[in-house]
């Protein structure tokens, strides 16, 4: 399932640039993940980094938007194919 950012993020900063996505911005107040983007760095890392680095635990998987793992890696497959990684 993709990842999505609680209220309880304090924009720290680190996470966006740990994406490998770019599925990370800024929103009107906090981070904010595009879940067509989000991989879970299926395709890049064995966990996802934002989760990693996040001083404030607050990536939590979006148990609205539930993904099998090869539902994440033909995302990725399909982000890959449009040119999305330079």
């Amino acid at each position: 399932m993709a990842l999505k950012i609680t209220e309880d993020c304090i924009n720290c900063d680190v996470c966006e640039p740990e994406c490998p996505n770019d599925a990370i911005s800024m929103g009107p107040e906090i981070y904010v993940i595009n879940q067509d983007w989000c991989t879970e760095c299926v395709g890049h890392y064995d966990e996802p980094q934002c989760q990693v680095v996040c001083p404030v635990d607050c990536i939590p998987h979006d148990e609205a938007k539930k993904e099998s793992p090869e539902q994440l890696q033909a995302k990725y497959e399909a982000l890959k194919q449009a040119g999305h990684y330079n």
